[in-house]
């Protein structure tokens, strides 16, 4: 993949909420900026870190936020390029690449409309290849990679920027300006070089979201054999069918949380609950957990196959959850540290998905 196009946007998105495990934000107003900026400003190119010169300068940008506020107010769309500009003109140095720091919905369709918009490349590559509610849960973490400094603009003209000694306190700090300036801000986080990219980043999260992407067109079109496909090409598991029959849905501390109980269509006699922090983080079945963060829980609707964000989750949905294996480059010493289920104050073990 050498550009991103308009005939891109729709497997692109489908593949990115997909892997946004719920969070990530709703792709749809991020669909439209992505293709009112490719129209404006042409396509996208996509380049591949390792070809870029090793000490040129990559940013991030993204949606901070609660996902429960992301869906109400609307992105002005100037607080993007604001966010990363504030934090180039803070290190003296012009980015060669922007770069989606999660794979979400709206959180890697909107870097690459502000990539067109200041005329750069996307750099096919991010931190998680998932979504994570806090800053810190990255690989650039457990790669030693420092959040800061790091920059919060919102749609006002309001910027900041933050040096910090450790990417907990980046999360904390950024939390704070993001409770007081709105709920849903654009964040410009983990300034590194090419090189650094190279060696700690997940490569290929477009080109892998947009075959994720195309592998659920084929599903949602109906063809023969295309559910099983794509969970072969995918290494999902399918584990519950059900029906959502109680939703509490609550906005605290800066984040959207949530648990959602489905009862399974076939059997009234099983039920699954979901925990979730903007993201999904755990699935029980029957009181006894079946699927843990890292590890990824997707819900699609069972008779359109889109996935589903926490926060359009309402009762009554009827859901299909698959768990899927997170990105190998996680299996390194201190990921369940970071991005376990006790990072998330649950005092449970980190579950394997069946072979």
């Amino acid at each position: 993949m050498d550009q991103l196009n308009l005939d891109d946007i729709e497997a692109l998105a489908l593949g990115a909420t997909l892997l946004g495990t719920g969070g990530g934000g709703d792709p749809y107003i991020a669909k439209l900026m992505m293709r009112q900026a490719i129209e404006e400003f042409g396509p996208v190119e996509v380049v591949e870190a390792v070809d870029l010169p090793p000490n040129s300068l990559i940013l991030s940008t993204a949606i901070i936020g609660a996902p429960t506020v992301i869906l109400e107010k609307i992105p002005a769309g100037t607080e993007f390029v604001a966010g990363i500009r504030s934090l180039a003109a803070y290190l003296g140095k012009e980015p060669a690449a922007v770069m989606a720091i999660e794979v979400g919905g709206a959180n890697t369709l909107l870097p690459i409309a502000t990539a067109a918009e200041m005329g750069l490349p996307i750099v096919n590559a991010d931190g998680m290849r998932r979504a994570y509610p806090q800053i810190e849960m990255t690989v650039f973490t457990l790669g030693g990679l420092s959040a800061g400094p790091l920059s919060v603009a919102d749609e006002k003209g309001n910027r900041c920027v933050f040096e910090t000694t450790t990417n907990q306190i980046a999360e904390t700090l950024a939390r704070t300006a993001v409770i007081q300036l709105g709920l849903a801000n654009a964040i410009s986080c983990y300034p590194m070089t090419a090189g650094q990219l190279v060696e700690h980043g997940i490569q290929g999260s477009i080109t892998y979201c947009t075959r994720l992407g195309h592998l659920l067109e084929d599903v949602k079109a109906g063809r023969e054999g295309a559910w099983q496909t794509f969970l072969d090409e995918s290494e999902s598991v399918e584990f519950f069918t059900g029906k959502v029959i109680d939703l509490d849905r609550r906005t605290t501390e800066g984040f959207a949380r949530s648990t959602v109980i489905l009862e399974h269509l076939d059997d009234g006699n099983r039920t699954m609950r979901i925990e979730v922090q903007n993201e999904n983080l755990i699935a029980f079945e029957d009181g006894e957990a079946v699927i843990t963060t890292p590890n990824l829980i997707c819900m699609l609707d069972s008779e359109t196959y889109d996935p589903i964000t926490t926060e359009s989750i309402a009762y009554g949905n009827r859901l299909i959850v698959i768990g899927m294996p997170c990105a190998p480059e996680w299996h390194v010493e201190g990921m369940l540290d970071l991005v376990g289920p006790r990072a998330f104050g649950y005092d449970l073990d980190f579950v394997e998905l069946p072979g």
